[in-house]
């Protein structure tokens, strides 16, 4: 990775059409600036997608996090493409966000999460956040479960705590979902090593309906059984759960939970008109196997996420994963901006690869 170094005037300058050039560059610029007091200037945002700029859920994630950061912000509406961030202190507390207060929306409740989660892990006191009016299970973002079941234990891991409960399930395009999360603050994150997955444990298809008829979960969750069970994964080691979601709209979703050794990983796919019920099993089936035949332990989705609290734990992390995604490399280079890190690549975007790297080791106060 290289360093990056742009900055003037003390901000951290972004281009937010580097790489993947999506939300996430936006998301972790924010995440780091209001952790390490760093004024933030981004450019370009969201330039690699159809609809340039700020989005709703974007606009909320800001929002968010201009509250706990006491920020000053320019910028900070719908279809802009340029933001500056100037964060006056951190705070801790209670803390509702709406995702559709500017227009109504179902983007991502999960997203919102993450944007806030790395600067309140460090934050004098323990933080509740109710996110509404958003989506728990959205497409281009991890789903409730991914987060609950993968991501938050991969962090507990690290010495972190936090929680995510779904209190209602927000599905596109109507959303109205909410969660309710609490952040307890951490004195230093461990460093990790995820380089050997192990033998597999158990699995856990969880297939969930929102308004829909019980026969389409059953439908989605035999389909995946059977899949497994062509994988060679053994009956005894496949647990299955149906689930029905207080909405205001309908939805439905087929998780699968995967439980090996040395780490956890979760595959899913989100239905839709037209859909069947089987295809929904298929997708995140397929996923599945291809993350199985890679012998890697870390999912794609993981490594996306989780190169942020390497650089932040206090000595060297290592992970192996699946499959480097030029969302983990965009994130990386965000980053280096902020941090005195510098990752060590060892494999190419869309292949395995050993992602190395000496944290900062960020401690509360």
């Amino acid at each position: 990775m290289g360093k990056g170094s742009n900055a003037t005037d003390g901000f951290v300058l972004i281009d937010g059409s580097y790489g993947e050039g999506g939300g996430q560059i936006l998301r972790t610029s924010l995440a780091l600036s209001a952790l390490t007091q760093k004024p933030l200037r981004i450019e370009h945002i969201r330039a690699g997608r159809s609809r340039p700029g700020l989005r709703p859920q974007h606009l909320t994630g800001v929002k968010a996090v201009q509250m706990i950061a006491n920020a000053e912000v320019e910028g900070a509406h719908v279809e802009s493409t340029s933001l500056s961030f100037i964060p006056k202190g951190l705070r801790s507390g209670n803390f509702t966000f709406d995702v559709s207060e500017d227009r109504p929306s179902a983007g991502s409740i999960t997203l919102i999460f993450q944007t806030v989660l790395p600067a309140l892990m460090f934050a004098e006191r323990e933080s509740t956040l109710r996110i509404i009016r958003g989506g728990t299970h959205v497409p281009m973002s991890p789903p409730a479960d991914y987060i609950q079941s993968v991501f938050l234990p991969m962090l507990e891991r690290m010495g972190a705590s936090a929680s995510f409960e779904v209190k209602r399930a927000g599905w596109y395009p109507k959303g109205g979902g909410e969660a309710l999360c609490k952040v307890t603050p951490v004195k230093s994150l461990s460093p990790i090593e995820v380089v050997e997955r192990g033998s597999i444990r158990q699995i856990t298809i969880v297939s969930a309906i929102s308004n829909l008829k019980r026969s389409i979960a059953e439908r989605q969750a035999s389909q995946a059984l059977r899949r497994l069970t062509e994988l060679g994964i053994p009956k005894g080691s496949i647990n299955v759960e149906l689930a029905e979601l207080p909405s205001v709209g309908q939805g439905t979703m087929l998780f699968l939970l995967a439980e090996f050794e040395n780490v956890i990983s979760g595959f899913s796919s989100l239905g839709e008109i037209g859909k069947p019920a089987e295809k929904v099993a298929d997708e995140a089936a397929e996923e599945f196997a291809s993350y199985l035949k890679s012998n890697a332990p870390v999912d794609g989705r993981l490594c996306d996420q989780i190169v942020l609290y390497m650089a932040l734990a206090n000595g060297r992390s290592c992970i192996r994963t699946e499959r480097l995604t030029m969302h983990a490399h965009t994130n990386m280079w965000v980053i280096e901006h902020f941090l005195e890190v510098k990752f060590e690549v060892k494999g190419n975007i869309g292949e395995q690869a050993t992602i190395r790297v000496d944290g900062v080791g960020v401690k509360t106060g």
